[in-house]
């Protein structure tokens, strides 16, 4: 059994810049709407909304969009465990939503703050009370915010957290180095109970397009439980045990941004409301009653997200999901 109750999420804060219209390349949109984005805030956010408890440790810049953020996820009931720079502004994307609400990113990040975080900033407090840890892959592009988010992941695994890990592969950031990419993305597997990966990421990450067989190569690297999540298809979770899948409710996306991590911040939630601890993660998530009932609540709320724009403003609340499941 776990002691803490609180989800971590470490690693981007940015402004995601969204068009008010659907079907245009960037070039051509005429006005964008300003959202709190970066995915393991996201996930943060998704969990606070849901009434869990959450933090976000990231680092903003001393600018005008940090503050934004910052109030942002005080809104949103997010503890914000941040750093403050002047050495570098605050993440900017411009998102470019095409008629079936899928999205072509354009970042801006010469560097960004959040890129800048380092091992040392980190603080003993921000994980005493941690049921689980959660991390992305985008942090894992540049120094010295990878080792922070390697750090932060070894020492919650040491407290006893659970660790959840998304590699969120976004190839346009990692530059033409490919293979450097997929080792980067793959070594943390190490460190991971929970992995979530569309059903691209796990071809991208194994070379296979078998994604039974691609997940399970992955298991062999460490995690306990591979989630693949399938867009509109639900999600499979596989473990050494079973394979499950789960459907995911049908709705009239207008916005995919923050779908998966709104999936991703409605698991987590669940498995602090269970209390399960790493030991139990595997054979827990083997059980297709427990998984069928905390997949649906996960696959409604990333669901939901796809119904409104952008990522944070757009996660729902357990209410709203409770009624969906209804």
């Amino acid at each position: 059994m776990v002691t803490g109750s609180t989800v971590v999420c470490i690693g981007e804060l940015l402004i995601d810049f969204v068009p008010e219209e659907n079907g245009l390349p960037l070039a051509e949109v005429p006005l964008f709407r300003k959202a709190a984005g970066g995915a393991p805030a996201n996930v943060a956010a998704a969990v606070a909304k849901l009434g869990g408890a959450s933090r976000f440790i990231g680092k903003i810049g001393a600018d005008p969009f940090g503050q934004f953020l910052r109030e942002t996820l005080v809104s949103a009931k997010v503890d914000p465990a941040l750093v403050e720079t002047g050495e570098a502004r605050t993440g900017l994307a411009f998102v470019s939503l095409r008629a079936d609400g899928e999205r072509d990113f354009l970042f801006y990040r010469q560097p960004a703050a959040d890129m800048l975080l380092h091992s040392s900033e980190l603080q003993d407090a921000w994980f005493a009370d941690a049921a689980i840890l959660h991390f992305g892959g985008v942090s894992l592009i540049h120094e010295p915010c990878r080792s922070a988010t390697l750090a932060a992941a070894e020492r919650a695994r040491r407290l006893g957290a659970l660790v959840s890990y998304d590699p969120n592969v976004r190839m346009t950031l990692w530059g033409d180095d490919t293979e450097r990419a997929r080792c980067e993305m793959l070594a943390p597997m190490a460190h991971a109970d929970v992995v979530k990966v569309s059903e691209e990421e796990i071809h991208f990450l194994t070379g296979t397009e078998d994604l039974l067989q691609g997940a399970h190569q992955l298991l062999e690297q460490g995690p306990q439980v591979i989630v693949a999540t399938l867009g509109a298809e639900g999600s499979r979770f596989i473990t050494s045990l079973a394979d499950i899948a789960v459907p995911a409710p049908r709705v009239n996306a207008i916005d995919t941004t923050g779908a998966g991590d709104g999936f991703v911040g409605g698991l987590l939630y669940q498995l602090t409301q269970w209390a399960i601890a790493p030991v139990q993660i595997g054979r827990a998530l083997a059980d297709e009653g427990f998984v069928r009932e905390i997949g649906r609540f996960a696959s409604a709320v990333g669901a939901l997200t796809t119904t409104r724009r952008g990522a944070i403003p757009a996660l729902p609340t357990r209410e709203e999901v409770e009624r969906a499941l209804d």
